[in-house]
């Protein structure tokens, strides 16, 4: 994507996440990615973070970073998190525009919209769908949509099946800003020894342990396979024990199994992307995921569940699976073709790579804020804000889910 011109100096605030440096989700991935480059542009980057034990940082890759608490309950940490940093937000540093990550953070929009400051909301995937929400948090997550459709000036999806579900529900216009990969090319395997694995002789799966990313039907699948490779297994969660627990159940009858829990030693976990045998992606609610579009970057053949937002990432260079007997057949069958996998890791690298940019991302976060400061809004309600340090170019609103790269007919499918 050719660099357009370089625009004037914004303050832009980013919202709704655990912060910087990234070490547990795709929004925090995306933040560390997009920040570090906004910065690199010439922007003045705020991120909130939320307090964590040991020695703090004011600024990371460039990014000022703003520490505030937050409660620690299943249903109250993201959204006490975010109320402090909008509140903290309003009333200190008067930012050009801010991204707010998720959707179940679409209340808090309008304090800051109050103040000036207008906003985009990252809407994620369908929390909804999430079974770990019944009862007031599903409906919860159901109103926020609309909350966030109603409020913000800009929304952003990370998904073509995303986009199409706002457009479809609320008639609303989204821009499509997927997430970067990471181009893992002749990756060191010197750590994976510490594990007492070896580069190429293993399957992995990274997801948090949650009934929608299937980490249960994959290690059952994976139990009644011939593997002779073990399968790794990385991941936890805070707030599913009964889950948890039903995937250690399984995992106990299959020493091939290994549970290695959270892994956060980002250079150990590169290691493991580049050099599994295959990557097993269970995940089904969400939109583009970061944990899927690493091991592309890595180059490791993917096993994903059957899902629009999969099929859409992978194209025809996934295998796919439904059900535990599925998924032993895609093992059995990688195991006893592993150098027809080679090829189809090599494909799914370069599907990667000319698709999932993180410089094409960043340049489609700056155009959207770009034209949120100049005045642009979904609602067409505001007015252009001139200051004096940044002359006003309007631009014409964007039409529904713009691609961040322009090199999509480039793509591999």
């Amino acid at each position: 994507m050719a660099r357009r011109s370089a625009p004037g100096k914004l303050k832009i605030a980013m919202i709704g996440t655990r912060g910087v440096p990234a070490a547990y989700g795709g929004f925090e991935t995306a933040v560390e990615e997009i920040g570090r480059r906004l910065v690199a542009r010439g922007h003045e980057v705020t991120v909130y973070c939320r307090h964590i034990d040991g020695p703090r940082t004011k600024t990371h890759l460039g990014m000022k970073l703003v520490y505030l608490p937050a409660l620690r309950l299943k249903a109250a940490e993201t959204l006490s998190h975010t109320a402090f940093s909008v509140m903290h937000a309003a009333v200190t540093t008067k930012h050009d525009m801010a991204f707010v990550f998720n959707a179940a953070n679409a209340p808090f929009v309008p304090m800051l919209r109050a103040r000036g400051i207008p906003t985009a909301v990252h809407v994620d995937g369908l929390e909804w769908m999430r079974d770990k929400w019944s009862g007031a948090g599903r409906r919860y997550y159901l109103g926020v949509e609309k909350l966030a459709v109603k409020w913000a000036d800009a929304l952003i999806a990370d998904a073509k099946g995303i986009a199409d579900y706002y457009a479809n529900k609320f008639d609303a216009d989204t821009e499509l800003l997927t997430y970067g990969s990471p181009i893992l090319r002749d990756a060191a395997s010197d750590r994976l020894a510490e594990l007492g694995l070896e580069p190429g002789r293993f399957h992995l799966v990274v997801a948090r342990f949650e009934p929608e990313n299937h980490v249960d039907m994959i290690v059952k699948g994976f139990s009644q396979s011939a593997a002779e490779y073990p399968l790794v297994v990385v991941g936890s969660a805070p707030y599913s024990a009964a889950y948890t627990s039903s995937i250690e159940a399984i995992a106990s009858t299959d020493p091939r199994v290994h549970l290695l829990g959270g892994v956060w030693d980002q250079e150990q976990l590169d290691q493991l992307y580049a050099h599994a045998l295959t990557y097993a992606h269970g995940h089904s609610v969400g939109g583009t995921n970061p944990s899927l579009l690493r091991a592309m970057g890595g180059g490791t053949p993917v096993l994903a569940f059957d899902v629009e937002f999969n099929r859409e990432v992978l194209g025809e260079h996934g295998m796919y699976f439904g059900t535990p007997d599925a998924f032993q057949e895609r093992i059995d069958y990688a195991e006893r073709h592993a150098s027809q996998l080679l090829v189809l890791g090599q494909r799914l690298q370069r599907r990667a790579e000319l698709t999932y940019n993180w410089d094409d991302v960043a340049e489609g976060y700056e155009d959207l804020a770009t034209r949120l400061a100049n005045g642009y809004s979904i609602h067409k309600t505001r007015r252009p804000r001139v200051t004096a340090d940044r002359p006003i170019a309007i631009a014409e609103p964007s039409h529904t889910m713009i691609s961040t790269s322009s090199r999509t007919d480039s793509r591999i499918s």
